[in-house]
């Protein structure tokens, strides 16, 4: 059975939070095979006024009501202006938008997500463009005992589903999740821990909120890595969980940094930023390792770091070590992309996440559905959820 070709645009801002991610792709149903043809992808930056809010608003800082409110409205805002660029610019024939939004608050208590927050109200989004859209995609995973995390674990195990090796699809955000398929197995998926989020908290310490990222990674490759800084981050006791687990920058954030510097010896600029460099990478490749992987598929931000992949390269000398590029979809909007494919999905009343890697009791349809200013207008239902993904990289 082959249903029709739908146009949607993904969105999202990642832990990282250098800007609003957008895609847009062609999307197609045939049989258990959902197909992806890539249009193009582009990062809208939040403007410097809003940026800084919204940081000003991330935990450990407190925040009121009337500071949340502000900050759903014009990320909202923020969303439904990159939409409108995104359908413009890369997919004029959009059908439905699908909104990610921010993420500031992931709840979690003894290892079990109680909550999640995504701000940037979508009604902005569906007003600006006049299209439907899919948003506030993580909620039904939590309800249902999951982690609503990774997201990413659906478009991963699609994509790997056909492997006949032990591998591993990574992303490095700021925080850095895996998702593992092996044949003849259930797909597993969490966060290991940070990828860029320690990597940004130093870089913004050292030079006084000037550089928020390493730039080309030379900071981290410039300087030593500090052992005795080292071992007391990797003791942080979230790497030895079982999973599946999730994590933030509820977790790893600057004034977590300072506290491990405050118990050892000064340490120079340069050696900080390598030191938590070859931390995000020693904590990636160590979980990749423990499945026994034999290929890693990297995606997102981290990959334009050449130092950490060169570490990660390193730590993992007898795997195949690819980026997603490789097989037809662009490494730095993947997160565009899955976002788009989930909310396919969902208008197609299809499950999105992967009880194994989430850990939820069931698949759900993920996501709430906003009318346009014409309503709806949903496919006919598709009965077979898909089990591989294929990328249209020609016509």
């Amino acid at each position: 059975m082959t249903g029709e070709q739908m146009t949607l645009v993904g969105m999202i801002s990642g832990t990282s939070m250098d800007g609003i991610d957008v895609a847009g792709a062609n999307f197609q149903l045939e049989d258990d095979c959902v197909s992806i043809e890539p249009l193009g992808s582009k990062s809208v930056p939040y403007s410097e006024d809003l940026l800084r809010d919204l940081r000003a608003a991330l935990p450990p800082a407190t925040t009121s009501a009337a500071d949340i409110t502000r900050l759903d409205n014009e990320i909202g805002r923020a969303f439904a202006d990159a939409a409108r660029q995104g359908i413009r610019e890369l997919a004029p024939g959009t059908q439905f938008v699908v909104s990610h939004g921010q993420t500031i608050f992931h709840w979690v208590e003894e290892g079990s997500v109680r909550g999640t927050l995504q701000i940037g109200e979508p009604t902005w989004i569906a007003e600006a463009t006049g299209l439907p859209v899919v948003a506030r995609l993580r909620v039904a995973d939590v309800a249902a005992g999951g982690q609503g995390a990774p997201l990413a674990s659906l478009f991963d195990s699609l994509l790997l589903s056909g492997t006949q090796r032990r591998s591993v699809s990574l992303n490095l955000g700021g925080i850095a999740n895996l998702t593992f398929v092996a044949p003849g197995s259930d797909p597993i998926a969490y966060d290991t821990g940070p990828a860029n989020a320690l990597i940004d908290a130093a870089m913004a310490h050292i030079t006084s909120g000037r550089k928020a990222i390493d730039e080309d990674g030379a900071v981290g490759a410039s300087g030593q890595i500090d052992r005795d800084l080292l071992d007391v981050l990797l003791a942080e006791p979230y790497y030895s969980e079982s999973y599946p687990k999730t994590t933030g920058k509820e977790l790893f954030h600057l004034p977590y940094l300072l506290a491990a510097l405050e118990k050892v010896d000064p340490v120079s600029d340069a050696d900080l930023v390598a030191t938590v460099t070859a931390l995000s990478a020693i904590t990636v490749a160590d979980a990749c390792k423990a499945h026994d992987a034999e290929e890693v598929v990297v995606a997102g931000g981290g990959v334009a770091n050449p130092t950490l992949m060169a570490m990660l390269r390193e730590q993992m000398p007898d795997v195949e070590v690819r980026i997603l590029d490789e097989l037809g979809l662009s490494a730095a909007s993947k997160e565009a992309y899955f976002i788009a494919l989930i909310g396919f999905l969902t208008v197609h009343e299809l499950p999105g996440n992967i009880p194994t890697a989430t850990g939820a009791t069931r698949p759900v349809i993920m996501g709430d559905l906003l009318p346009g200013r014409d309503g709806f207008h949903l496919p006919p239902r598709h009965h077979i959820a898909p089990t591989r993904l294929r990328i249209v990289t020609e016509r």
